[in-house]
């Protein structure tokens, strides 16, 4: 199976994340497409005030995807060294999973920060990238690797911290939260 890894924080979840999931796989891009709650990102280490617990982001997780054919929610990365690098994450998952083809799903965003990533060029030779357009990304698709493609998904303009900081104020963002998520933060005071 082709299995979309598209990692993330989740903190929360929200409608874009989800959407966007659900978009590659009816594509055909993927046949399931994985999100990957990560304990911890590399690249965010300094923001980790509001991060809620990962027994929280994932439990966001996978109610917000309960239902959605094709998407799962996964905890790979509880099960690694932290901070778990991306090119470590893949090469596990291939151990773990050999019959797998595993793709890596990003944003236009995290794309323009791709040459920081830990061994980027070594993910590039290994894995296929699925890169989404972010709004206020410009991407010039015809630099691009051999194994590297731009999906035509939705344009989602919301923010996990849009949605912290709309908590904090004592508004829940509720048109782009699921309601189970909405009502989950709600309950467990997350955010405030």
């Amino acid at each position: 199976m082709r299995i979309g890894i598209y990692g993330g924080s989740f903190n929360p979840i929200h409608r874009g994340h989800t959407e966007l999931a659900a978009s590659i796989v009816r594509q055909g891009l993927v046949d399931e497409l994985w999100l990957l709650v990560s304990p911890l990102n590399p690249l965010k280490q300094d923001a980790t005030s509001d991060m809620a617990e990962y027994e929280h982001r994932l439990n966001m997780a996978r109610l917000a995807t309960e239902g959605i054919e094709g998407v799962k929610v996964s905890d790979f990365e509880r099960h690694l060294p932290i901070p778990s690098y991306t090119i470590t994450t893949l090469g596990e998952l291939h151990k773990a999973y050999p019959e797998h083809e595993f793709v890596l799903v990003i944003g236009a965003d995290n794309w323009e920060r791709f040459p920081r990533w830990y061994h980027s060029d070594e993910i590039i030779e290994k894995y296929h990238v699925l890169i989404y357009r972010r709004p206020g990304c410009e991407m010039d698709e015809t630099t691009l690797p051999s194994s590297v493609q731009v999906v035509d998904t939705p344009l989602y303009d919301v923010s996990s911290t849009q949605i912290r900081e709309s908590v904090k104020k004592g508004r829940l963002m509720r048109k782009w939260l699921d309601e189970k998520v909405a009502r989950y933060i709600k309950k467990q005071q997350l955010y405030i």
